[in-house]
């Protein structure tokens, strides 16, 4: 492994910037789509549930949000990849709390648990389009309130922790 460390320790820059792209991809790839059309669409919904065209603008606008999640969750495991092989590469320690421990707390915490579930309703059995094409128009209206409800607990860790991030790695407070 050291062989390897050595080989590898002259890219640490470029594994860095790798990470920092990964990383914008990753915050920010469909925080316009949310803000822009997500939100007014389901807060149209929600003043008239019952409206066969505000239903249809949510639907669409949810199954298109699922298909540009895409990158957001290319960029998460290689954010994951790239934030490993530099703390391998620096020798910093895993462990202790210090900016480093914050940061990877937060991580493991709240955004890896969060991607599992996004993967999941985006990508995987919550897919609304998939699920529409089989037919099953009760799965997709839970699926649909689901991925809503989920927007709605994960949006605030989104705002505050996201930049928290930015500020720990940028400072590296402790």
């Amino acid at each position: 492994m050291e062989e390897l460390r050595a080989i590898l320790q002259p890219f640490y820059l470029y594994f860095k910037a790798i990470h920092l792209f990964t990383v914008a991809m990753w915050a920010f790839s469909t925080a316009v789509a949310y803000r822009n059309y997500i939100l007014p669409t389901f807060i149209a919904w929600e003043r008239n549930p019952q409206d066969q065209g505000a239903i249809a603008n949510r639907n669409l606008a949810m199954e298109r949000f699922d298909k540009g999640a895409v990158l957001e969750h290319i960029a998460f495991p290689l954010v994951l990849l790239t934030g490993i092989i530099m703390v391998w590469l620096a020798g910093w320690p895993w462990l202790q709390l210090n900016w480093l421990g914050l940061k990877l707390l937060i991580i493991a915490l709240i955004f890896v648990p969060m991607e599992a579930v996004d993967y999941y309703i985006s990508h995987g059995g919550g897919n609304k389009r998939k699920i529409r094409q089989t037919g099953d128009m009760q799965q997709y209206e839970h699926m649909i309130r689901y991925h809503w409800r989920f927007f709605k607990v994960t949006t605030p860790l989104v705002v505050i922790f996201v930049p928290l991030l930015f500020l720990i790695a940028v400072t590296k407070p402790l």
